[in-house]
This record gives structure tokens, C-alpha cells and sequence, in this order.
């Protein structure tokens, strides 16, 4: 080889030394493009905007309550659309949503692994922590859009269908403005966001650990059941304030004339702190986990 080619040769080398960029792998448009063409993001996504329409079938179909002056949430459901976002948004965060962040975030890295093609990715070569990082980024992405689709598209459906009018509080009676509730509706979808972060945190844990993404998905629902039936043993005391579903339906302090904040305050910090601690255990799993056997 002349001392030209070999100079060419060490062009070259330097070239494809300075295009390699860690932080410039595995880009988020091609991580969002990837789980868009998924089959079970568009049949999750379906669901969540079938569901309020469903129920506004379900409501026309059925017999009118019972008591007119009834004040539980699902007859106050057909009282005006911000009525019936509430009482779809009620329904669906037990189990729908709780399944949709658990798909999002427990198939992310678990159908990578199960399909074989994690060892690549790794390979390209992204660094662990980054791939991690950016699959976490996009799960939570849309898990939120899941959370936010639900309320968005019942507060469409029940205003086409009863109307918008002034809001009926459950238990009390009393009635505020609907132009004075929608702001804290907003507070109401935030909330259940932060509430849905314990079950995106484990579900995401259990992506990482297992090569099965049913296991890690079914994994994350059955901490949610799990914990909603010990919430129910009246014997735990106070030690029921601890369990991470217990402070998710804190969101109705929003909806109430004095605006309280005491519960929705230690739902948000218990659900932050389990979610950065089962973070924290996802990223130090993965660090040390062995991809190829």
C-alpha cells in the first residue's frame, strides 16, 4: 500500500470515527414511528375512543335513574359533558387506563428482547443507558396520550349528547359553573397522569427483567389489583395510605367548591417516589442484564 492510499485509508477511519455519535443514536421520531406502526397502539388507541361513546349508548339505552335527585356520580353522568368526562374518566382509571400504560410501558423492551432484535440494537452500536432512556421517553409519551384521550374524547361525546351545562357536584348536591370547573379539570387529567406513574414505572421494571411482554404487562394490572383489594382491609389502618392506588380517586378535591389539595399532594409525592425508585431499579437491571443469552 502507497503512502497515499494509506493516508486515504486514515481519512477514512477518521471519518467514520467522527460520525459515530452516541447521543445521535436511535433518534425519538424513530422510536414513535416504530411503536405508531404497532398493531396494539392502534387497537389500544381505538378503545380509548370508543369507550365514551359506548357509555353514551349505554346511558341512552337504558333506563333513566331511579331517583332523580340522586347524587352519585353515575347518575349525574347524563348532567352535562364535564358530569360525564368525570364519570367516564372514574370508570376507565381503575382497569383501561391502568391496562393502556402497561402495554405502552411493559411491551417497549420486553417485545424487543422476545423478537430477538434487542442484541442489535445494541449493537448499532446505542449505549444502554441511552436505549433505555429513549424507549422510557417515547412509553410515557404514550401512556400520557392514552390517559388524555379518555376525559378529551367523553367531554366531546357527553357535550354533543347532553349538552353543556353547569356542573353538579356528587354527595353534596351543589352546583358550580362549568366555566369555573374546566380549569380544574385540567388539575383532574394532571392528577390521574401522576397517578398512572407507579404502574408506567413497574410495568417498565418488569419490560427490562423478563423476555415476555404478557409478563410484564400482566405483572404491572396485578399490582394494581393487588393493591385495590388490600385497600379494601379496613385492618391496615393507615398503612392503606401507603398502597399506590390508594390516593387515586384524590382528583375529586378538585371538583369540589373550596379546591383542597391534601390528598391529591400525597397521592402525587407516594406515586412520584415508587416511580423514580422502580426507574432508578429499570435503568441499574438493565446496565447489568446479559442481552445475548
Amino acid at each position: 500500500m502507497t503512502s497515499l492510499e494509506t493516508e486515504a485509508a486514515g481519512v477514512r477511519d477518521a471519518r467514520a470515527a467522527t460520525a459515530y455519535a452516541p447521543g445521535r443514536t436511535l433518534p425519538l421520531r424513530v422510536e414513535i414511528v416504530r411503536q405508531l406502526k404497532r398493531r396494539r397502539t392502534a387497537v389500544m388507541f381505538g378503545l380509548l375512543l370508543a369507550l365514551p361513546w359506548v357509555l353514551v349508548v349505554a346511558f341512552s339505552l337504558g333506563p333513566a335513574p331511579a331517583q332523580q335527585n340522586s347524587l352519585r356520580l353515575s347518575d349525574l353522568a347524563t348532567q352535562g359533558g364535564l358530569n360525564f368526562a368525570a364519570f367516564t374518566l372514574s370508570v376507565s382509571a381503575t382497569l383501561l387506563l391502568v391496562v393502556a400504560v402497561a402495554l405502552f410501558c411493559g411491551d417497549t423492551v420486553a417485545s424487543e428482547a422476545s423478537w430477538s432484535s434487542l442484541r442489535y440494537l445494541l449493537a448499532a452500536p446505542v449505549p444502554r443507558g441511552r436505549l433505555l432512556r429513549q424507549k422510557l421517553i417515547v412509553a410515557l409519551g404514550f401512556s400520557a396520550a392514552a390517559v388524555i384521550t379518555v376525559p378529551s374524547m367523553a367531554l366531546l361525546a357527553g357535550t354533543v349528547t347532553f349538552g353543556w351545562k353547569d356542573v353538579r357536584l356528587p354527595g353534596t348536591g351543589e352546583v358550580i359553573a362549568a366555566t369555573a370547573v374546566l380549569p380544574r379539570f385540567a388539575i383532574v387529567v394532571g392528577y390521574a397522569l401522576v397517578s398512572q406513574l407507579v404502574v408506567a414505572a413497574l410495568a417498565f421494571l418488569l419490560s427490562v427483567s423478563t423476555d415476555s411482554p404478557l409478563g410484564a404487562v400482566g405483572g404491572a394490572v396485578g399490582l394494581v389489583i393487588v393493591s385495590n383489594i388490600l385497600q379494601a382491609v379496613e385492618a391496615l389502618g393507615v398503612l392503606r395510605e401507603y398502597l399506590p392506588t390508594f390516593w387515586n380517586t384524590a382528583w375529586l378535591d378538585a371538583l369540589v367548591p373550596e379546591l383542597d389539595w391534601s390528598g391529591m399532594a400525597k397521592g402525587a409525592a407516594l406515586s412520584v417516589t415508587y416511580a423514580s425508585i422502580l426507574m432508578a431499579l429499570a435503568f441499574r437491571r438493565f446496565r447489568r442484564k446479559d442481552v445475548v443469552s
